[in-house]
């Protein structure tokens, strides 16, 4: 039984960065010991434009989850999003000799070697290369091919990779302040270790984390990840659209979205709803109906936006356990008939149970990134049986940036 394990996770999203202490018993629960979070500067769309100013964001976030674990942070699991981040299949293959139709290790590890020699933009790096399965001369399910004969032995992968100044900025942000990276990992990716149950992931599910600035997806079928990528649009380009369409500050737009806003648009929803400054002083009054058609009508958008890109490559149809929302633009009211309407699939705003320890951030689905993290860090320790299925970019941060 492999011992638990104290590890970091931690976001910079456009609106908040959010770093989360906890550990993996060895039943598999994730025990939450502190949290940090503090207001994000510096970060647009999801990816940082002043890696200097983000960076005392994040000496913030990192002081407080420090404080309230107990504990001294040094290294952490980081998490990067933006729209350069995508996704798409590929597949290895190795012809075994005449002499050799017996599957060994070595095919194993030439197969997989193919599989990842992928031709990606050259400014681009590899963040993921997930294993999906074997295949065994046309045959897949293939979960244990070694000792199998075959002709011919090929490996689907699904990667992801991303633009890799990009990336470094990232890195950069929290190695000024002496902290290692462990790994880096793709926010969506991350998130969908803790929202989705094995069992999901076998039926099929798609995930989708809507944050400030960007709207990460991926989507399992058969347990395996398909597909993956990034919106850049988010929670904050809804309020940039309540602040254009009603003519009011960009804050008081953001109160306005959160407090009495739905983007479950009904025209029987009438009625007037007060304007208030940020001490709750009256300002004036606005029509409910408008204020819920600008944002019904964005986040429609982005959820056709998305449907219409994952129907490219996949029939939704077969994500049997649904769609499942997070992030702190998922707690928007009504944003779940809005995607039920357009996905026509179960729609869950999904919570994460499956931990204990501090209760301040119980099934948040803002933490879900940070949380997830620590699972993803679980999933990679050398005795788990999970390890083999992902594949991060430690050496290249150790080859282009050092510890």
């Amino acid at each position: 039984m492999q011992q638990s394990k104290i590890v970091v996770g931690l976001e910079i999203g456009t609106s908040k960065v959010c770093a989360v202490v906890g550990e993996i018993k060895g039943d598999g629960l994730l025990r939450i010991l502190g949290v940090g979070r503090s207001v994000s500067c510096g970060v647009r769309k999801g990816e940082l434009l002043d890696w200097s100013t983000a960076s005392v964001c994040v000496k913030e976030a990192l002081a407080e989850a420090e404080e309230k674990a107990d504990v001294e942070i040094t290294n952490v699991y980081l998490a990067v999003t933006g729209g350069h981040i995508q996704g798409f299949n590929n597949r290895g293959c190795v012809n075994l000799p005449e002499d050799s139709t017996e599957i060994d290790e070595k095919d194993c590890d030439d197969v997989l070697i193919s599989g990842r020699d992928v031709s990606i933009p050259q400014q681009d790096v590899i963040l993921h290369s997930i294993l999906q399965g074997y295949r065994v001369d046309g045959q897949g399910g293939v979960q244990n091919p070694l000792g199998v004969f075959a002709r011919k032995f090929e490996a689907d992968f699904h990667i992801i990779h991303a633009a890799g100044n990009r990336v470094k900025n990232a890195i950069r942000c929290v190695k000024e302040l002496g902290i290692a990276v462990e790994d880096v990992v793709f926010s969506g990716f991350a998130a969908s270790q803790i929202v989705l149950t094995r069992q999901q992931k076998e039926m099929g599910a798609l995930l989708i984390d809507i944050g400030g600035g960007a709207t990460e997806y991926v989507l399992y079928l058969d347990g395996d990840v398909k597909q993956s990528g990034v919106l850049a649009v988010g929670g904050d380009h809804l309020t940039n659209d309540v602040s254009i369409g009603l003519r009011i500050p960009t804050m008081q737009a953001e109160r306005l979205k959160i407090q009495e806003g739905s983007a479950n648009y009904d025209s029987s929803l009438t009625g007037k709803v007060a304007l208030t400054d940020g001490s709750g002083f009256a300002m004036g009054q606005i029509e409910r109906e408008s204020l819920n058609t600008i944002l019904h009508l964005r986040v429609r958008e982005i959820f056709e936006l998305l449907a219409k890109r994952l129907e490219r490559q996949t029939s939704l149809a077969a994500a049997g356990a649904g769609v499942f929302l997070t992030g702190g633009t998922s707690l928007l009211k009504g944003i779940q008939d809005v995607a039920q309407d357009v996905f026509q699939l179960p729609v869950h705003v999904a919570p994460w149970s499956d931990h204990s320890g501090s209760t301040s951030v119980a099934g948040d689905p803002t933490f879900s990134v940070p949380a997830g993290l620590i699972k993803y860090a679980d999933a990679m320790q050398p005795d788990s049986t999970q390890a083999s299925f992902f594949g991060g970019i430690g050496q290249w941060i150790r080859r282009t940036i050092g510890r």
